[in-house]
């Protein structure tokens, strides 16, 4: 049998920033302290092009399980990275090697956590908290075939050539109404 990869999808157009995903996300790790899945607006120049719902990208080629010394981290058949918490001694190197901010040192346990994919739920068939908690189907699980470079269309995101993150992103099709106005106001008092 040949090794996937599931990803994160996130449409551009459909997220409305309700943060459904997030606490559906709080909900399922109770542990953590602030949850894993977070949402926030991509910004390209001045103008905000959209909102985007964050955890981690379960990389093809994840910087945390490649600088842990601990060896915490794996990788599953399915391209699930897992952090096993009893092996971290919370030295912080996963966290300041991922380009997306994905571990956290949680900080009454001391120790680095991460969005598991709630493989508890898939291993039950159930899609991952934050996806079931959509109200708009903005984010998806998807299965990649063969791995390919994600979007490059998103402006101040991390460089992706190394670690390939699983997560696509539809693009929005046009700017969001109500920050266009906002975004006219501004011109307005220049």
């Amino acid at each position: 049998m040949q090794p996937h990869q599931i990803g994160f999808q996130v449409d551009l157009d459909r997220c409305v920033g309700c943060r459904a995903c997030e606490l559906a996300c709080q909900h399922q790790h109770p542990e953590s302290l602030a949850g894993f899945r977070h949402v926030e607006r991509l910004h390209a120049s001045v103008r905000v092009q959209g909102l985007l719902s964050l955890a981690c990208n379960h990389c093809a080629a994840p910087e945390c399980m490649r600088v842990c010394p601990e060896h915490c981290y794996d990788k599953l058949r399915n391209g699930i990275v897992r952090h096993h918490s009893e092996s971290c001694v919370g030295c912080g190197r996963c966290v300041g090697a991922c380009p997306f901010g994905a571990p956290r040192l949680n900080p009454r346990t001391q120790k680095a956590e991460k969005c598991d994919f709630c493989e508890d739920r898939l291993t039950r068939g159930q899609l991952p908290a934050c996806v079931e908690a959509c109200p708009v189907g903005a984010l998806q699980l998807i299965e990649l075939g063969e791995l390919t470079e994600a979007d490059k269309n998103l402006p101040d995101y991390p460089l992706i050539r190394y670690t390939q993150p699983s997560i696509r992103f539809v693009p929005a099709r046009q700017p969001i109404r109500f920050l266009r106005k906002e975004a006219k106001s501004n011109d307005q008092q220049k």
